[in-house]
């Protein structure tokens, strides 16, 4: 299916709770590009769609980073992972795992005793970012 027909149907990669949305103001005073959310300890992360990954390692300071290339002009960055299980080249499936979250926290805001690790998560068409919400399956928009 081309990734623009896949509207509402993308499962989140990770289970977390969300603290920054697309367009929210960053701590930096900018708008977020992304989303991120706050995942357990050593979580799994999966590829929230099918397609070829074109960027797998480490990225400024962003830590590990992996760049899938979606079709139609799409490109889904996941940051902030430890361990990426995907290679530069690979076609990875929806669903697939493909890293796993630090053992401790990555958030700089983050509380001494909050020291969940983040993902950060943007969708990007034609190289601008887009809002990724109208593509989660309605079931993992919901704060959980």
């Amino acid at each position: 299916m081309p990734f623009q027909d896949a509207r509402g149907k993308l499962p989140l990669p990770a289970q977390g709770r969300r603290i920054l949305n697309f367009g929210d103001k960053t701590q930096y005073g900018s708008q977020s590009k992304g989303i991120v959310l706050q995942t357990r300890q050593g979580g799994r992360v999966v590829s929230p769609c099918d397609g070829w990954v074109v960027y797998a390692g480490d990225f400024r300071s962003y830590g590990q980073l992996l760049i899938i290339n979606a079709g139609g002009g799409y490109h889904i960055l996941l940051a902030g992972l430890s361990q990426i299980d995907a290679q530069h080249g690979q076609f990875v499936l929806t669903g697939e795992p493909v890293g796993v979250m630090p053992s401790s926290g990555n958030n700089p805001d983050a509380k001494a005793q909050d020291n969940a690790p983040v993902l950060y998560i943007e969708f990007r068409k034609d190289q601008r970012p887009v809002d990724p919400e109208p593509w989660w399956v309605p079931s993992s928009r919901k704060v959980r």
